[in-house]
């Protein structure tokens, strides 16, 4: 048995992707695309990386109308070089500045491979340009924690929802998937080989869900994934599982984690989907009680070059929210004492006007804020947080959301409607603690999740109709639709978002939620993810990824039903149809040493956290990392299923 694939080594993997560009960026302006900006962002050691190769800016693609303003131009692209992502390097050169020009990319562009693409760079520069074509090793992966990364090129995927009547998943080929879906399982599959390369990993592929079943069966037979089996030697068992059948894991407020509410409350990192923005201005000496005061550069979470800054973020990952608070004390107290700061120790809860009052104490000095920076960012982020009013709602939500799964167990799914139908209030009729038409589409989706099939009958479309009426109303009673509105109903003002359009974007919702409500029919094992509780023990949610890891913990090894095997050749599928007649052992994904989850569409904080606890006490010596898209808060989640225009295709030429 090979030695298990240690954190340390995910993070050289990190970085490595990032040494062909390190390698070309002296004298050059480097130009990233999102995905790419984000993977840097955390594992790759941000822009000062590239700045302190000789790089003379760093900027985003697609970029703005103005020249390259140098000779040499690198771009690193996540995927392949087509559609917006190929129109916005055409344009930097055909303004006719650069004259040499590398590209980093992920994989071979349609157009052919590296020889075609330095031939069309060439073009795009004009006469006498050069061009170098490098091909990436491992992906762009985004470190969040040590147990989780992310792929943030496939930030969009998501699982399509079973649609009445539809084939079942065992009918679901790679053929019947949209283009755009199609294109993202093969990037998906080519940055996995790649990783798994990089790692020396032999793995064997199991998969819970349509979607799912097609990324693992693809992994299986892709032909260089089947080569490096042959001779590589740390074994692995990846799992691959379905978003959509569990999104009541998304969208609920369970955790009791600061990590979460940070990221689901704080506004986003301009150009990204993953950290947020901290306020900084109350380490300067600008007085303003002015949100969107943008005079001082945001704080973040992401400090991958400060070992203090990195293990408190871990502890905002791992511990409950108390202790992760008490924490953020303990480094701050430490920090100032090291820095013989004037600080008053005092005991007792933790309270945001007590950590800020330690953060002024490092106002003044600059060598302090210079040496601390990393952790005065994660305490102001701890703070923002804690006095954010959508903080005091999650408890709100907490509580109704207990109260839904003890209703869903008692009544019908029309009774549970008829309740919601009074709190859907217009924006005149709100206050502060009331819930938001987004909120109610957050309730909407965790019930439809939890509740699992449903009785169609008249009862329940009336009750259906009711609260779709409620909530067109309210849409259109807002005064200005909030981003997420503008996206789900394609209207970027109220001026232009009618009743009628209003109509049809809940409408489709409601289509949706039919559909959410269908995602676990074809399951034998893992069909339900609620307790329906007794006279003696409340209703509770049982997280599907919970259901699915203790079945890979369980000592007695029974074969999966629902965790079907993938198997990538001959042998494999000998043993599978012996295993039939014949005591011949089938693989189980407890086979192994190492652990690999992947979340197929989204990952939340609390279930990266829920895995690592559940492995380390049910099966100690496994090492197990997530990986996933996307790390999901309870909004982005509901972005990700209802925006217009989710996977489109990217055609821009």
């Amino acid at each position: 048995m090979a030695a298990p694939v240690p954190e340390l080594q995910l993070r050289r993997v990190c970085r490595q992707a990032w040494e062909p560009v390190l390698a070309r960026a002296r004298r050059a302006v480097v130009f990233l695309d999102a995905a790419s900006a984000e993977a840097l962002h955390w594992g790759g050691g941000g822009a000062g990386e590239l700045l302190a190769a000789g790089a003379l800016a760093v900027r985003a693609l697609p970029a703005a109308a103005e020249a390259a303003g140098a000779a040499r131009a690198v771009f690193v692209v996540s995927g392949a070089l087509r559609g917006g992502t190929a129109a916005a390097v055409r344009g930097v050169l055909g303004q006719g500045a650069v004259r040499h020009c590398v590209l980093v990319s992920g994989g071979e562009a349609e157009g052919g491979g590296p020889a075609e693409l330095e031939e069309t760079l060439r073009r795009w520069m004009g006469e006498g340009g050069r061009a170098e074509v490098v091909l990436r090793g491992p992906p762009l992966l985004a470190p969040v924690s040590a147990e989780l990364c992310l792929l943030p090129a496939l930030a969009a995927l998501l699982p399509p929802l079973p649609g009445p009547g539809g084939p079942g998943p065992a009918e679901v080929g790679p053929a019947a998937l949209p283009a755009e879906l199609r294109a993202a399982v093969r990037a998906l599959v080519g940055d996995l080989d790649a990783l798994f390369t990089a790692l020396g990993l032999r793995e064997e592929s199991f998969a819970v869900g349509a979607l799912s079943r097609v990324v693992a069966a693809e992994l299986a037979s892709y032909a260089p994934a089947r080569n490096r089996r042959r001779t590589a030697t740390n074994k692995a068992s990846v799992v691959f599982v379905d978003r959509t059948l569990d999104l009541a894991g998304a969208v609920g407020h369970h955790g009791d984690n600061l990590a979460e509410k940070i990221l689901s409350v704080l506004p986003k990192l301009p150009g990204h989907k993953t950290d947020v923005m901290v306020n900084m201005v109350e380490l300067t000496a600008l007085q303003t009680t002015d949100e969107t005061c943008s005079i001082i550069a945001p704080g973040c979470l992401a400090q991958p070059n400060d070992p203090a800054a990195k293990a408190l973020w871990e502890s905002f990952v791992n511990l409950k929210q108390k202790e992760a608070v008490m924490e953020a004390r303990r480094h701050l107290v430490e920090a100032a004492s090291r820095e013989n700061l004037p600080i008053k120790m005092s005991m007792g809860r933790v309270t945001p006007e007590q950590l800020s009052s330690y953060i002024q104490l490092f106002r003044n000095n600059l060598k302090a804020l210079e040496n601390h920076c990393g952790l005065l960012q994660l305490v102001l982020a701890t703070v923002q947080t804690l006095k954010h009013p959508q903080t005091s709602k999650w408890d709100n939500f907490l509580a109704f959301e207990r109260l839904l799964l003890q209703t869903i167990g008692e009544s019908e799914m029309p009774s549970v409607l008829n309740q919601l139908l009074p709190m859907i209030k217009s924006y005149n009729e709100r206050t502060k603690d009331d819930y938001t038409c987004e909120d109610f589409l957050v309730l909407l989706v965790y019930m439809y999740s939890v509740v699992g099939e449903i009785r169609s009958g008249k009862e329940l479309e009336a009750a259906e109709e009711e609260v779709k009426k409620a909530l067109v109303k309210a849409i259109c009673g807002e005064p200005e639709p909030s981003p997420l509105l503008q996206k789900i109903t394609g209207c970027d003002s109220s001026l232009n978002l009618t009743s009628q359009k209003a109509t049809d974007a809940v409408d489709d919702i409601f289509q949706s939620l039919r559909d959410i409500a269908r995602a676990r029919m074809h399951m034998k094992q893992f069909n339900s993810i609620h307790n329906a509780g007794s006279n003696t023990h409340q209703a509770s949610y049982k997280p599907l990824l919970k259901q699915v890891v203790e079945e890979i913990c369980n000592p007695d090894r029974p074969d999966p039903v629902d965790i079907e095997h993938m198997s990538s050749g001959l042998t494999d599928l000998l043993k599978t149809g012996f295993s039939m007649f014949m005591k011949v052992n089938r693989p189980h994904p407890g086979d192994h040493p190492f652990l690999i989850i992947f979340m197929v569409g989204g990952v939340t904080v609390s279930e990266v956290k829920m895995v690592k606890d559940l492995v380390a006490t049910r099966k100690p010596g496994t090492q197990v990392i997530v990986l996933s898209s996307a790390l999901l808060t309870p909004c982005s989640a509901i972005e990700l299923l209802f925006a217009t225009d989710r996977l489109q295709p990217d055609t821009d030429i």
